[in-house]
């Protein structure tokens, strides 16, 4: 694609990179047919060749963002099936991040909606805040057809109908500590706490933990380490993104200094932005290489299990899985085979959906931003699931499987849960 920035525009590193990547594309349009908006919504615009033009025309024209730019960028999900696609290698991810900085910086969304970006922006990272936010949902859920009634009325019914029934007691899982293994030590990791994951379903890094241990590998839950930024990241929210990511970066640092073989994520979508941590601080002269180093050895738990020897299977298995695979593993960590092989090591028979490639609508934010297209989007999938007819539903993803429960009564497990319980640790309470 033909630019015209100009050379005070490419003094910027972020626009030069931009500029970059927009010329890397060739209009070929194959993204097109893996595009989930544009799949449902069949316009050019929510397409992501549509939005390079969109987005080209903002940056280099050194323009506002305008109503009709933020409704398109707005409904990328940032599932990444395109990059999967493309042909010619566009870093899709970069330039829409670039160009949701962009609008958050020069566009003036409505009051309420901006008040409801700013709430989510402080709540969801913040552990604490979000336990407390998620005991006034319940309080809240028989309103929701009031609340849909409401400016973003739709959107806080979305957020209502997202709160669980109620959330599991805090978990030694969720607090900074080492977990020594049971057998012969071979090897130290970090496991990422995060945020609301540890709320919501602190039994995942519970299964991760022993599953570990099993393996005679230690785990240390480091002091310090919390949100991965990935949440505020694709809000738009730049330097709130960054301050999260150099929060965590120290406290693993530190961790690497006394050996640290690799920083494992259990929540796929916290692992691609974490993997990123390296480009999104590449221009800060005090984080630039302990960013790269971190990125470096972050591995999802998937990836990391497929490096060890198998453990010996102690439960009957045999059960019919439906392996979800979420966008931000798949697409964005390319990591597509690793949860596959080891459900079928531990025994179990794994299906895989029609369109699998195609994203169910979660995307962090996604669902409670634009609830009407992730609704759609959750039950295009929920469709291609109960066709291969699984007695489980299995995900590496807390938004997948969140996003999911709303919608069928198949149990919903993550595949560390799984391979925790086949090879010696206790039933999953999904199941």
């Amino acid at each position: 694609m033909q630019t015209n920035f100009s050379p005070a525009q490419l003094a910027d590193p972020h626009m030069k990179e931009s500029e970059q990547i927009l010329r890397t594309c060739v209009h070929c349009g194959f993204c097109t047919a893996t595009c989930p908006t544009y799949v449902l919504l069949g316009d050019e615009l929510d397409s992501p060749r549509g939005r390079i033009y969109l987005i080209k025309d903002m940056l280099e024209g050194g323009k506002p963002a305008t109503a009709e730019v933020v409704k398109h960028v707005d409904r990328c999900l940032s599932c990444l099936s395109c990059m999967t696609t493309c042909p010619s290698g566009v870093n899709y991810m970069h330039l829409v991040d670039h160009a949701r900085a962009h609008i958050d910086k020069t566009y003036r969304r409505p009051a309420s909606e901006a008040f409801l970006r700013t709430l989510m922006a402080k709540v969801l990272p913040n552990r604490r805040a979000f336990r407390w936010s998620m005991a006034l949902a319940r309080l809240g859920r028989p309103f929701a057809g009031l609340a849909a009634r409401l400016p973003q009325g739709r959107r806080l019914a979305a957020m209502l109908a997202l709160a669980p029934a109620s959330l599991p007691p805090a978990s030694s899982a969720t607090r900074p500590g080492s977990f020594a293994p049971k057998a012969e030590k071979k090897g130290r990791v970090a496991l990422l706490t995060g945020c609301a994951q540890a709320e919501l379903a602190p039994g995942i890094n519970e299964a991760a933990i022993r599953l570990l241990n099993r393996h005679g590998i230690e785990v240390v839950l480091p002091r310090g380490e919390g949100c991965c930024g990935a949440l505020v990241h694709h809000m738009g929210k730049e330097d709130a993104a960054l301050a999260y990511a150099r929060a965590n970066i120290d406290a693993w640092t530190a961790e690497m200094a006394k050996g640290l073989d690799a920083i494992l994520i259990t929540t796929s979508g916290c692992g691609t932005t974490i993997k990123d941590y390296g480009f999104m601080l590449r221009g800060d002269p005090a984080y630039a290489d302990k960013a790269a180093a971190v990125s470096a050895i972050a591995k999802d738990i998937s990836e990391y299990l497929e490096t060890l020897p198998a453990l010996p299977v102690t439960v009957e298995t045999g059960q019919s899985v439906t392996y979800h695979a979420a966008c931000s593993l798949q697409h964005g960590q390319q990591i597509k085979a690793a949860p596959k092989t080891l459900l079928k090591r531990a025994g179990f028979q794994v299906k895989e959906a029609a369109e699998a490639h195609l994203c169910c609508g979660s995307a962090g934010t996604y669902n409670m931003l634009q609830p009407e297209i992730s609704e759609r989007l959750r039950e295009r999938k929920l469709g291609n699931i109960a066709a291969t007819r699984p007695d489980i539903i299995a995900a590496g993803n807390i938004g997948c499987m969140t996003q999911l429960a709303q919608g069928t009564t198949t149990p919903i497990v993550h595949t560390v849960e799984l391979l925790d319980w086949a090879t010696g640790g206790p039933k999953p309470k999904g199941l």
